[in-house]
């Protein structure tokens, strides 16, 4: 399978080493990380100006978003459905009301979005409650994935080389390419109203929806730099 290209979006402050979209940027040819501007003080006029520009250089491109950049991209979907974008994965969406550096981006939006898509979510998130989350995935119509106590899913905790990120992708990679077929163990799209939680179902590379594999627990081994 030839996969589409990945355009990495990053949240407030960006995503540095040993940031997970930091490694998957570094070690994939096909990933190109969106160079969304003054990370430190996001303004969500210039990032959507800057995102949109990736997507219409890369059409139908995946989508791999982090805190805000999760957010981002939701907002985007929503508001311009008809850009050319394949899937979205939403990893731990940040609560913009928790801090005055991104209230801008508010309010976060609760239509589904227009295209497939996986909200990655973990217990003891920070910047969102866990049952928000699952809430929102419910609105968007994403997939939801229980990735246990995983922190904001970032450096701080452990990730770090996350090689399920790059696992989720795929299938989603894989349903968008063959729209006919289904990727065994993969959740498939849930009906509009149902729930989106699949806990008992493992995920294409054999990871368990619900909670985190052994193979995917929070570390900080930084040796994937050398591939750089």
């Amino acid at each position: 399978m030839t996969l589409p290209k990945t355009l990495i979006v990053h949240g407030l402050d960006g995503s540095p080493a040993p940031h997970w979209q930091h490694w998957w940027a570094a070690t994939e040819a096909g990933a190109l990380a969106v160079d969304l501007p003054a990370p430190a003080c996001p303004d969500p006029l210039a990032w959507e100006t800057e995102l949109i520009g990736m997507i219409l250089r890369h059409p139908d491109s995946i989508l791999v978003g982090h805190s805000l950049g999760a957010v981002l991209i939701a907002q985007l979907l929503g508001s311009v459905p008809d850009l050319r974008v394949r899937a979205a994965l939403l990893v731990a969406p940040a609560e913009v009301s928790l801090s005055g550096r991104i209230s801008a981006f508010a309010p976060l939006p609760e239509r589904r979005l227009p295209v497939p898509a996986v909200l990655v979510a973990s217990r003891n998130d920070p910047w969102m409650r866990f049952g928000r989350a699952r809430d929102l995935a419910k609105s968007w119509g994403s997939r939801f994935v229980d990735q246990g106590i995983a922190g904001h899913i970032n450096a701080a905790a452990g990730y770090g080389p996350w090689p399920r990120g790059k696992e989720l992708r795929d299938a989603l990679a894989a349903e968008t390419l063959a729209p006919d077929t289904h990727v065994p163990g993969f959740p498939g799209p849930e009906p509009k109203g149902q729930s989106t939680a699949r806990p008992s179902l493992r995920d294409a590379a054999g990871l368990t929806y619900g909670s985190p594999s052994r193979h995917d627990r929070p570390r900080n081994d930084q040796s994937w730099a050398r591939l750089a």
